[in-house]
């Protein structure tokens, strides 16, 4: 019986993320297109984030307060909203972002590089294409994967502090010492814990699902459609893991 084809790519691209982290730990990194994938992964990502995360914390927190404030219990918004994003929609909605961002241009630029032969041409130069490709992607996936995950919780924090002052009458001072009271040492820790665990899903298999693409130039669209669509999947179950074992 013959594996799904689905199934047969995640496997390459785990042995192409294994690949590449053990070509990083070795120091074996293409330095030269590492600054370029940082900023496409980084500042380049950065306003999408930042619009996403006013919103995420604005709509949370409206819902939140009204509830919270309607049975007298105002002053525990701040502290709900931060324990909320930490925990959960921070990480996991930065990551959903990055994929939709990143991980379509990881797919396309390599699969693309691969129909059309050039992946061939890098390893007759006697290149190692995962070494000079996959490398600064992934190492730009794990180091920026946290920072925007951090601007995130940040942004929403603030946003939902502005909401909650403007909208339910709740002094600022009351939120910021309910968020002090109720997030924990290790809260913040474990969101880039699970960040950093995200950027790498993201970048292995965007890379992967990119080198792996058979067929003409049809196929790169399929491909990148099939990478983000495996991405979500693998994210939102390592999710589930990740929280069970930090925070459960």
């Amino acid at each position: 019986m013959r594996k799904p084809i689905w199934l047969k790519r995640l496997f390459q691209s785990l042995l192409i993320g294994g690949q590449a982290i053990a070509a990083s730990a070795k120091g074996r990194i293409n330095s030269s297109d590492l600054f370029e994938q940082l900023m496409e992964a980084g500042p380049a990502s950065f306003l999408i984030v930042l619009i996403t995360g006013i919103a995420a914390g604005t709509v949370f927190n409206i819902q939140v307060a009204a509830e919270l404030s309607r049975q007298g219990a105002g002053s525990t918004v701040g502290g709900i909203l931060a324990i909320g994003m930490a925990r959960e929609i921070a990480p996991l909605l930065s990551a959903t972002l990055l994929t939709g961002k990143v991980a379509t241009a990881y797919a396309a630029q390599l699969g693309t590089m691969k129909v059309t032969e050039q992946i061939d041409a890098i390893t007759m130069l006697q290149s190692d294409p995962v070494e000079y490709l996959v490398v600064p992607r992934m190492i730009a996936m794990v180091v920026m994967a946290p920072v925007q995950c951090l601007l995130f919780f940040c942004v929403a924090l603030w946003s939902g502090q502005i909401s909650s002052t403007q909208l339910y009458q709740i002094p600022p001072s009351v939120f910021w010492t309910s968020v002090r009271t109720w997030l924990g040492p290790d809260d913040l820790p474990f969101m880039l814990i699970k960040a950093v665990v995200f950027g790498l899903l993201i970048a292995v298999l965007a890379c992967g699902w990119g080198l792996t693409t058979r067929g003409g130039p049809k196929e790169v669209g399929t491909s990148t459609t099939g990478a983000v669509v495996m991405t979500l999947v693998t994210v939102s179950i390592t999710d589930v893991f990740l929280t069970q074992i930090l925070f459960g």
